[in-house]
């Protein structure tokens, strides 16, 4: 028996692309719920999720899984649903580094050793044996409200990924999951062509290994090579930011808004605001941009409560006149916020 390499527990906690957040957005917004609802809590705004360079933190993901959760938990087999609208190019870089891979093998060693940059929250560990590769979710880590979504949803979209590298269809031998038998239960038979067992003592799979060892259509050697050096590039550097702009949007909403000078964020972390500013800029930001960030998100919240003026907004984002506001507001959204408002009614 052969036991690839897990990744340590807690990797997730790693900062990770918009790309998921993105996704989950668009999946919501197709249901009748608004991106600022499903991006309510997250510090993000639909302009920062957009954009390809914006990096989050898994609690900013988690925000917005709850948020879809609480709004389409009722819809049958939602997490079956979203992760099934994962593509290899959803991954990026790390996408087209499985592509290339010349086996299966490849790829899941490959996705083992870099599993910062997936999206998912569930912990795997492969083993391979003479006839069988066997992989086990696991999902303590994984906050009780959202972990039958996530596992559902990490679930779906690794076997369509593996599926869509393959030149046929995985073949599933069986399939268990720790949690009760949901009503859409036939739901995983039309997507994994079996139907699961639940209550189980693990989320566990396992299909034929003589898959392994197939060629796969589009691997180059040289392009996989390439890729790999850019996730191993991209890896070092998420991990080391250690999550500094989650850190001071945390402190500029606790702190008393984003008009918090930026002395005081770095006396609350603990350094000096020259360590502070040396820290955004390697992970590729600034401190005006995340306060921008942050105005922006409030903005929304404040603007949607319906109970304050385009000028009290203003005043408690730390403008000094409503103008500023209404200008940095067109910037962020394309409309004003009155514009916005009618919008959204």
């Amino acid at each position: 028996m052969t036991h690839l390499a897990t990744p340590a527990v807690g990797e997730w906690d790693f900062p990770r692309s918009a790309a998921s957040v993105l996704l989950m957005v668009g999946f919501a917004e197709e249901h009748g719920v608004p991106p600022a609802d499903t991006l309510r809590g997250s510090s993000l705004s639909l302009a920062a999720a957009r954009h390809p360079d914006t990096q989050i933190d898994a609690h900013q993901e988690l925000a917005v899984v709850r948020n879809l959760v609480r709004r389409l938990g009722e819809l049958p087999a939602l997490g079956l649903l979203v992760g099934s609208r994962y593509q290899v190019t959803t991954f990026g870089i790390f996408g087209f580094a499985c592509v290339s891979s010349p086996t299966l093998r490849d790829v899941i060693s490959f996705a083992l050793r870099y599993w910062d940059l997936s999206f998912a929250f569930g912990i795997p560990e492969v083993e391979i044996t003479d006839d069988e590769v066997r992989i086990e979710l696991y999902d303590a880590r994984v906050p009780e409200e959202v972990r039958r979504f996530l596992v559902e949803r990490d679930v779906s979209a690794m076997y369509r990924i593996m599926n869509a590298l393959l030149p046929v269809a995985i073949p599933v031998r069986y399939m268990e999951f720790r949690f009760p038998e949901p009503s859409y239960a036939d739901s995983y038979a039309d997507l994994f062509g079996i139907r699961p067992s639940f209550d189980a003592a693990a989320n566990r799979s396992g299909f034929d290994v003589a898959l392994l060892d197939q060629p796969l259509p589009q691997a180059n050697e040289q392009t996989v090579a390439m890729c790999e050096a850019q996730c191993r590039e991209l890896v070092t550097r998420r991990r080391a930011r250690s999550g500094i702009s989650h850190d001071v949007r945390e402190r500029l909403i606790r702190l008393g808004g984003a008009d918090t000078g930026m002395d005081a964020v770095a006396n609350d972390l603990n350094m000096s605001t020259r360590t502070l500013r040396r820290r955004l800029e390697e992970a590729g930001t600034s401190y005006r941009a995340l306060v921008d960030e942050v105005r922006e998100a409030l903005a929304e919240e404040l603007l949607a409560t319906g109970a304050l003026s385009v000028s009290d907004v203003a005043i408690r984002l730390g403008y000094a006149e409503a103008t500023s506001f209404i200008y940095a507001f067109k910037r962020w959204k394309g409309v004003t916020p009155t514009g916005y408002l009618r919008a959204r009614a």
